[in-house]
C-alpha cells in the first residue's frame, strides 16, 4: 500500500510538472501542510527530499511559516542548509530543520557530507537530504544574479510628480494608453511580447502587518503603457485594494521568483480567512496562466543602457540659427535623452535637449561631408576628457539615389514649420545638399540671409508633396501676407513661376504603428525639448500624429511622426527618472489666450525656457529621419500600409 501511495504521489507531482509550462511552480511541491517528522527513515526521506519554497506553509492553527533568508528569528540547518523559522526547527539547539537531518548528521560526519557535496556524489540513503544542496547553490547564485539586476534598475530613481498620478488620471477618466510596442526606441519596445491583461506577477504585499517585506501574486487587470492596474489573487471581483505600478519596476517579478529567491509569499490580510489551503488555491489558479518571461528584468536593464556618454562631442543644430550646426558636448543622459551643452558655453547654461536618435544630432564632420553650414568654434583645441562620439551611434537615414529625377532648388512642397510645429506650411527647396539632405525655407517668412532655413532629409516624414494637406483635410498655412485666399496651389505655382516637387520622390511608407485616436502617452514638447508632458493622440493621418498636450489649448498641438523618438509610453518618466510635466492647471489655461495671440504674431528662433512659448531650439525634432506614407482619402484614417498618393492637376 505504501508503494502504491508513493507511486501515486510521484505521478501527481510529475503531472503538475508537465502542466507547468511557465516554470511557475518550481519549488512549490516542497510546501507541505504539516512539518511534523516521523522516526521512520523512509518517512524522513519523503519529508525532506523536496526543496522548500517561499510559499506560505499554512498550519492548522493558521500560523504562517515562511523562509526569508537572513531575517531575524530564522535559523539555518547545519545538515542541508535549509533556512526557516527558528521556532519550527528540531531540538533545543535549533541546529536542524527535521529529525532526518539530525540523524543524517549523526550517521555521516560533517567532513564526509561536505566532501560529497563538493564532488557531486550521490549521498547515502540516510544522507539523501544532501540531494537538495546542489539546487540550493544554483538558486542562491540565481538570486544573487537577480539582485544584481535589481540594483541596476534601482539606480534609475523615479521622479514623482506632486499631485499627478497616471493611474488615477486613467482610471477616473476611463482612458486608454498607447501600448509599449508602439515605441520601438523605448525600453522593451521591441520585446514587450504578450504582456497583457491576465498576466500574473509577484509583487510586494502591502495588505499585511508583518514587519518584514513579503510578497503575493497579483494579476494584471488593465495596462496603460508601462503601468499596470493589479489585483491580488484571491480578491476575485473585489477591486477595493487594486493598485497601479510600473511593470518594469524593481518590485515586479515573474511567478516563481519568490520560490527561487527565498522570499516569503503571504496572502493579504483582508482575504487570509478565505482559504485554509492557499497552496492548493494558487496551483489551481496559476495552472495555464501566463507570467513575465524569466529574463524580463534583464531585458529591462539592457534596454536602459545607452551608448552615448558624458563628454562625447557631437554636431547639433544651432538653436539660434537653424540653418547651421555647432559642436556640443554631452553633459548628461537620461532615458536616452541627451542634454547637450554648446562647446563655447563657459557656464554650461547654453544647452539643447534631444533624443540620441534625433535627426538633429550628427557625428563630428557631418556638416562638412554634406555641405551643411557649420559654426566654427572659438575653441581650437578639444578640452581635456572630451572626445568625438563614434559615427555608428547616430541614427541612420534611408539611402536615396539622386542620380535620376531628384529634388531641385526652387521646387515647392509642404513642410512642418520647425518654429511652429502645429502648422504645415507652403515651403520651398532652397538648397540641395549631399546624401539626400535638403535645405527648406517657409514661404513668406524667410530671413533675408537664410538663417531660418532648416535641414530635412528627402525621406523625412515632415515634408509632403503639394496637395497633401488638401487631400487629408489638414489646414495648410499659406505664405505670410499672401492675399489671394483661399489658397490654391495651382494659382500659386503659376504666380511664382515654380513647379511642385514630384510626388514619387517623397517617402511613401506607413508602418503598422498601432496608435489610435485618444490614446494617452508621454510626449516631448518640441518647442521646449527639455520638457516631457502628459499628451493625447488627437488625429492620425497615416503615419503622422497630431499630439495634444493635456490642459493646453489646441494651438500648442504638434505634428509628430509615429516613429518619433520624442514619444514615450505612459510610465516612461517614472521608469527612467525623468521629470513628467502634468496637465496644465486652470490658472495656466486662463493665461493661454493672450500668449497664443503673441505666438501667432511673431516667431522667435531663440530658446527662452518658458513653457509653450514659440521659441525654438528645435530645428525639427519632428524630422525623425523616418519614412512617411501618403495615402489618398479622408483625414484621421489609421492606414498602416503603403498606398498610392496623387493629386488632381488643374489645367
Amino acid at each position: 500500500m505504501e508503494n502504491t501511495k508513493d507511486l501515486t504521489e510521484h505521478s501527481s507531482r510529475s503531472e503538475r510538472k508537465r502542466r507547468d509550462s511557465f516554470g511557475m511552480f518550481d519549488g512549490y511541491d516542497s510546501c507541505s501542510e504539516d512539518t511534523s517528522s516521523s522516526s521512520s527513515s523512509d518517512e524522513s526521506e519523503e519529508e525532506v527530499a523536496p526543496l522548500p519554497s517561499s510559499l506560505p506553509i499554512i498550519k492548522n492553527n493558521g500560523q504562517v511559516y515562511t523562509y526569508p533568508d537572513g531575517k531575524s528569528g530564522m535559523a539555518t540547518c547545519e545538515m542541508c542548509g535549509m533556512v526557516g523559522v527558528r521556532d519550527a526547527f528540531y531540538s533545543k539547539t535549533k541546529r536542524f530543520c527535521s529529525v532526518s537531518c539530525s540523524r543524517s548528521y549523526s550517521s555521516n560526519s560533517k567532513k564526509a557530507s561536505i566532501l560529497a557535496r563538493l564532488q557531486g556524489k550521490p549521498p547515502t540513503k540516510k544522507a539523501k537530504v544532501l540531494q537538495k544542496q546542489p539546487l540550493v547553490a544554483k538558486l542562491a547564485a540565481y538570486a544573487q544574479y537577480q539582485a544584481t539586476l535589481q540594483n541596476q534598475v534601482k539606480t534609475k530613481t523615479a521622479v514623482p510628480v506632486e499631485g499627478f498620478s497616471w493611474g488615477n488620471y486613467i482610471t477616473s477618466n476611463n482612458l486608454t494608453a498607447a501600448p509599449v510596442s508602439c515605441f520601438k526606441h523605448a525600453p522593451m519596445g521591441t520585446c514587450w511580447g504578450d504582456i497583457s491583461e491576465g498576466v500574473r506577477v509577484e509583487v510586494p504585499n502591502t495588505d499585511c502587518s508583518l514587519p518584514t517585506k513579503v510578497f503575493w501574486i497579483a494579476g494584471i487587470v488593465k495596462l496603460a503603457g508601462y503601468n499596470a492596474l493589479l489585483r491580488y489573487e484571491g480578491f476575485e471581483n473585489d477591486s477595493s485594494i487594486d493598485f497601479w505600478c510600473n511593470v518594469c519596476g524593481s518590485d515586479i517579478h515573474p511567478v516563481g521568483w519568490c520560490a527561487t529567491s527565498g522570499k516569503p509569499l503571504v496572502p493579504p490580510r483582508t482575504i487570509q480567512h478565505k482559504y485554509t489551503n492557499w497552496k492548493a488555491f494558487l496551483v489551481k489558479r496559476l495552472t495555464g496562466a501566463k507570467t513575465l518571461p524569466p529574463d524580463f528584468s534583464q531585458k529591462v536593464s539592457e534596454g536602459m543602457q545607452y551608448p552615448f556618454k558624458p563628454s562625447m562631442r557631437v554636431e547639433v543644430v544651432d538653436k539660434t540659427h537653424l540653418c547651421r550646426t555647432r559642436v556640443a558636448v554631452v553633459d548628461s543622459v537620461i532615458g536616452g535623452r541627451l542634454r547637450l551643452v554648446y562647446e563655447e558655453s563657459e557656464d554650461k547654461t547654453d544647452d539643447f535637449w534631444c533624443h540620441m536618435y534625433s535627426p538633429l544630432i550628427h557625428h563630428i564632420g557631418w556638416s562638412r561631408s554634406i555641405g551643411h553650414r557649420f559654426k566654427r568654434s572659438d575653441i581650437t583645441k578639444k578640452q581635456d576628457g572630451h572626445y568625438d562620439a563614434p559615427p555608428h551611434l547616430f541614427a541612420k537615414v534611408k539611402e536615396v539615389d539622386p542620380s535620376g529625377e531628384w529634388f531641385k532648388e526652387g521646387m515647392k512642397l509642404e513642410a512642418i514649420d520647425p518654429l511652429n510645429l502645429s502648422a504645415i506650411c507652403v515651403a520651398t527647396i532652397r538648397k540641395v545638399l549631399a546624401d539626400g539632405y535638403l535645405m527648406i525655407g517657409i514661404d513668406g517668412s524667410e530671413a533675408a540671409d537664410g538663417s531660418d532655413w532648416f535641414c530635412y532629409h528627402a525621406t523625412s516624414p515632415s515634408i509632403f508633396p503639394v496637395g497633401f494637406c488638401e487631400i487629408n483635410a489638414i489646414e495648410l498655412t499659406p505664405p505670410r501676407g499672401y492675399a489671394k485666399l483661399p489658397f490654391k496651389w495651382f494659382d500659386y505655382l503659376r504666380e511664382t513661376d515654380s513647379i511642385a516637387a514630384p510626388v514619387k520622390l517623397f517617402n511613401k511608407e506607413v508602418p503598422n504603428h498601432g496608435f489610435h485616436i485618444r490614446m494617452k502617452l508621454e510626449a516631448v514638447d518640441l518647442m521646449e525639448p527639455r520638457l516631457v508632458c502628459v499628451a493625447t493622440v488627437t488625429r492620425i493621418i497615416h503615419r503622422l500624429l497630431r499630439i495634444h498636450f493635456d490642459g493646453w489649448e489646441e494651438e500648442y498641438d504638434q505634428w509628430v511622426d509615429c516613429e518619433s523618438p520624442d514619444l514615450y509610453p505612459v510610465g516612461w518618466c517614472q521608469l527612467t527618472g525623468y521629470q513628467l510635466q502634468p496637465p496644465a492647471p486652470q490658472t495656466s489655461r486662463d493665461s493661454q489666450s493672450s500668449s497664443s495671440k503673441q505666438k501667432k504674431k511673431a516667431k522667435s528662433q531663440q530658446y527662452k525656457g518658458h513653457k509653450k512659448m514659440t521659441s525654438l531650439q528645435l530645428k525639427e525634432e519632428l524630422l525623425d529621419g523616418e519614412e512617411y506614407n501618403f495615402l489618398q482619402g479622408a483625414s484621421d484614417q489609421e492606414s498602416n500600409g503603403s498606398a498610392s498618393y496623387y493629386i488632381k492637376q488643374e489645367p
